[in-house]
């Protein structure tokens, strides 16, 4: 079974190929990158090429999806993919330093696991970033982050009305939930603020919100309403307009009717906060890898976190219960991890992969107001930085799915910046003003192609 899933994965990628020939299927690619992330372990679309189920750490072997195999397809089909590309360089200098780390580890092909999954993120990077210049993409997209929303909506009703009150979805755990959907309600939300009208996304918008309040993940509640206050502050602070007031009032339904779920499951969740005898599980995670991180400042080795604190007495010196629930997770805080793991240039190279397009997002946004492009922008750029927030509380971060989902929102960033500056150039050329349309067009002519209706 496990060499019919592989074959299927690979043999994926050239059927893929030919259909893209057929420029038209663009945004059906764009549609299955927004609903593959949510839908693969699902339906088991993908393969282990070399398996290792049994290791404790996040990549558990040398694992291939059948979104990668769309990625690649979408790159091989794309002219220049990775000309004119942001972001590049510091992607090339965070996979050295995992790479590098492999040195550091006992065992070195658990690193590479960990780097294999990381070149696979980096496709799909490219490819968003490249698809975005086809006509519609970007609404199809959309349209694939919010299918993949109803679905995880759905499952997660059905979970809660069985009995389980903090709901997981298909992704196994509410927190990795939580945090995959801050890249749907956040760029959904601001596509409808340009004055897109779609009642399917706002049916995605709303099923977002609700996965979110039935997983009742304090973190995941908290950080997608910081977002969506951030994203509408900033978004009127570019420029006030009607849709804008019109979409504001419809969330702030949407947040009337799912504010007694959210509020009944964070009530709950306090009731059920308890502490053993005064033990901060979380203080003793940070404490063992904070002195793990010391010890080696070149890392342990990417995906060797868990083995190297509990073998080198870490855990047990920072007073870790002795559990296997305990004893077998990461620190709570993604910084920690990958600086206990990669050393100090995996840590820096990391940082700087999320907070230099926070930056060029926030500098794209408001360097032009008019263009409606950088609210779509915006919506991506907030929802990397609730994440890198988000961060300093989780370590699922380093989760391929979650992975997914921040390679789409950096795609997004990088793809708006590389189509301005492709118009700058041309108009430097041309001698004439650069458009203020996604498609080549102005914000006040109906816009065919990536915002269009049609």
């Amino acid at each position: 079974m496990r060499y019919i899933a592989i074959a299927f994965v690979l043999l994926a990628l050239p059927i893929f190929v030919v259909l893209l020939r057929n420029r038209g299927a663009y945004k059906w690619a764009a549609f299955l990158i927004g609903l593959l992330p949510f839908a693969i372990g699902a339906a088991n679309l993908d393969a282990a090429l070399i398996d290792w189920s049994m290791w404790p750490g996040y990549a558990k072997g040398m694992v291939f999806t059948i979104l990668d195999s769309l990625a690649i397809s979408i790159v091989i089909s794309s002219r220049h993919p990775f000309r004119r590309l942001p972001f590049k360089a510091i992607w090339a200098t965070y996979l050295a330093a995992v790479a590098l780390s492999a040195f550091q580890a006992e065992l070195i092909l658990s690193p590479l696991f960990y780097l294999f999954q990381l070149a696979r993120v980096f496709v799909l990077f490219v490819a968003v970033a490249s698809i975005l210049d086809s006509p519609y993409a970007l609404r199809y997209l959309m349209f694939g982050l919010a299918a993949g929303a109803i679905m995880q909506a759905g499952i997660a009703i059905d979970q809660r009305l069985g009995g389980a009150f903090q709901a997981t979805g298909t992704m196994g755990h509410q927190n990795l939930l939580g945090l995959m959907l801050h890249f749907v309600t956040l760029p959904i939300f601001a596509f409808l603020l340009t004055g897109q009208k779609s009642k399917f996304l706002y049916l995605g918008l709303s099923a977002s919100l609700l996965a979110v309040a039935l997983g009742a993940s304090r973190g995941a509640i908290g950080f997608v309403g910081l977002g969506v206050i951030s994203m509408l502050f900033l978004s009127m602070l570019r420029r006030v307009t009607g849709p804008k007031l019109k979409v504001a009032g419809v969330f702030a339904l949407m947040i009337a009717l799912t504010g007694p779920l959210v509020l009944s499951g964070l009530e709950r969740r306090f009731e059920n906060l308890e502490t053993a005898g005064g033990y901060d599980e979380r203080a003793a995670f940070e404490k063992a890898a904070k002195s793990m991180w010391s010890d080696h400042p070149f890392g342990v080795g990417a995906n060797e976190y868990v083995v190297v604190a509990n073998t080198a007495g870490y855990n047990a010196n920072a007073g870790v219960i002795w559990n296997a629930s305990s004893r077998s997770t990461n620190v709570h805080n993604v910084y920690l991890l990958v600086g206990a793991e990669t050393g100090w240039l995996g840590f820096a190279t990391f940082v700087a992969l999320l907070a230099w397009p926070v930056f060029r997002g926030l500098n794209y946004a408001f360097s032009r107001r008019k263009d409606p492009r950088g609210d779509i922008v915006l919506g991506a750029t907030i929802a990397i930085a609730i994440t890198m927030v988000h961060g300093l509380y989780e370590w699922v971060h380093v989760m391929y799915q979650e992975q997914y989902m921040m390679a789409i929102g950096l795609g997004i960033v990088a793809g708006a910046i590389r189509q301005r500056t492709k118009e700058v150039s041309a108009s430097v050329r041309n001698n004439t003003a650069p458009s203020l349309g996604l498609a080549g067009l102005r914000e006040d002519t109906e816009m065919p192609g990536v915002l269009s209706n049609r």
